[in-house]
């Protein structure tokens, strides 16, 4: 521990930067986000209740959509309403263990992401090329062994990073966290201390975290391009692909962005803050927003249930008046 750190002087609290925007601009910015979390939160919400009512959609397909979805809330739930409210004070300040808490549940999160997409890739291609068996190897017991797997997963594997982020010394001419929530890389930059073991573990950590699921969704959609070009009509290819477009827009937003910052770490930390905040901006607000989006637009039957339900509201508020 070097002299002078945060730890020997007792001090266990950081300073957030936060998003940097003029004057003129910042309300704009705190309404843009507002209405990000609101969206966000609703979108899922009803795409959540929309599974839960409508029981042609109690499928493994959905169970696992649900899952994306509280995951999606929880995520933006753990950073948003902390930058919004940091956005109205003059010095935005978060202690060590609120800093602590939101680094290990943010990471964990988004390591549930990356194992649960793996998991709805394999019930994608067990759906399209075991079409025949596909409802006695994916029943719900093991629909939710699988997701139940993603949670403890993420949530363990989180553990050394946060432990061994936290453990390092911070020095007092460097106490503030150029972001606008504890993020691990961003965390890691306030250290007066070589970072170079830490960057290490979250590499070697990033392998089976990002990659392995990575590899599980590449070989699962590889498997399901062989059997859909087996099919004998462009229809039935159509339709077969159709299924998983969804997934697979979801898939290139979620590794399009945390690869850039979880799998380079060492070379991402050498970046300007702003380039960071960005990403961060996009996988944190974006893709939440654009994931029951994506969903909802794309498929027909979530249309149908949606109808279906607004079709409910209309006769309950009829049968009431």
């Amino acid at each position: 521990m070097c002299p002078g750190t945060l730890n020997d002087s007792g001090t266990t609290e950081f300073l957030l930067l936060g998003l940097w925007a003029p004057p003129f601009l910042r309300p704009l910015l705190w309404a843009s986000l507002l209405l990000a979390y609101l969206t966000t939160v609703l979108g899922n919400g009803a795409l959540v209740g929309l599974i839960a009512l409508d029981r042609r959609l109690h499928r493994p397909m959905y169970r696992l959509l649900t899952h994306l979805a509280l995951l999606d809330t929880a995520y933006v739930s753990t950073t948003l309403p902390q930058a919004l409210a940091h956005m109205t004070m003059r010095r935005a300040r978060l202690s060590l263990v609120g800093c602590g808490t939101q680094l290990y549940v943010g990471i964990s999160l988004g390591s549930c992401e990356a194992i649960l997409l793996a998991a709805m890739a394999l019930d994608r291609c067990l759906a399209v090329c075991r079409p025949l068996h596909y409802a006695t190897l994916v029943t719900a017991p093991r629909c939710a062994a699988l997701a139940g797997a993603s949670w403890t997963l993420g949530f363990a594997l989180s553990v050394p990073n946060a432990v061994a982020t936290l453990r390092l010394p911070f020095c007092p001419e460097r106490p503030a966290v150029d972001h606008f929530f504890c993020e691990l890389p961003a965390v890691l930059r306030t250290a007066c201390t070589d970072t170079t073991a830490n960057y290490r573990l979250v590499y070697g950590l990033g392998v089976p975290i990002l990659l392995v699921p990575l590899v599980l969704i590449l070989a699962s959609y590889a498997w399901i391009l062989a059997a859909v070009s087996k099919l004998p009509s462009a229809g039935s290819r159509r339709k077969a692909l159709s299924t998983c477009s969804s997934h697979l827009a979801v898939v290139g937003l979620f590794y399009g962005t945390v690869s850039a910052m979880y799998l380079r770490p060492k070379a991402s930390s050498q970046l300007p803050a702003r380039h960071h905040k960005l990403v961060a901006v996009f996988y944190l607000v974006v893709t939440p927003v654009l994931n029951p989006l994506i969903y909802s637009l794309r498929n027909h039957e979530v249309h149908m249930a949606a109808r279906y339900a607004l079709a409910r509201l209309r006769g309950l508020r009829t049968v009431l008046h």
